[in-house]
């Protein structure tokens, strides 16, 4: 399957447990791949048969400041509902969310959890 990349996307959201985190906000980084065919827009060249990223990044950005989530699993969970739901040519989705501030006392880069979805895991 063809996979369209979006690496590194930068946030300042307000997700987490701890009051001030949902208070103060802090960054959050995502990595996302977009699982979808692309040899359409390969033979054709039109915007039309791909999966505009530009739209993507737009929808991944609305669902992180839309609403404050407890966990980064929830936070991620709805980027990949929301893509598959907006994008209907895209087979399945992986989310990293990483929160490189994470309230912990020790030296890292960053904490994350990293999620692959496919439509039928958001039907009832």
């Amino acid at each position: 399957m063809d996979q369209i990349q979006i690496r590194g996307l930068k946030l300042f959201a307000y997700h987490g447990v701890n009051p001030e985190e949902k208070q103060d906000g802090q960054n959050f980084e995502l990595d996302v791949t977009l699982f979808t065919s692309v040899k359409r827009p390969g033979r054709t060249d039109d915007l039309n048969d791909t999966i505009n990223y530009s739209k993507a990044v737009k929808c991944i950005t609305r669902v992180m400041l839309e609403e404050s989530y407890d966990l980064i699993e929830r936070a991620a969970s709805r980027v990949a509902q929301e893509l598959l739901t907006e994008f209907s040519s895209l087979d399945r989705v992986t989310v990293r969310l990483k929160k490189p501030e994470a309230p912990i006392q020790a030296d890292f880069d960053y904490v994350a959890v990293e999620i692959t979805r496919s439509r039928g895991d958001f039907t009832d």
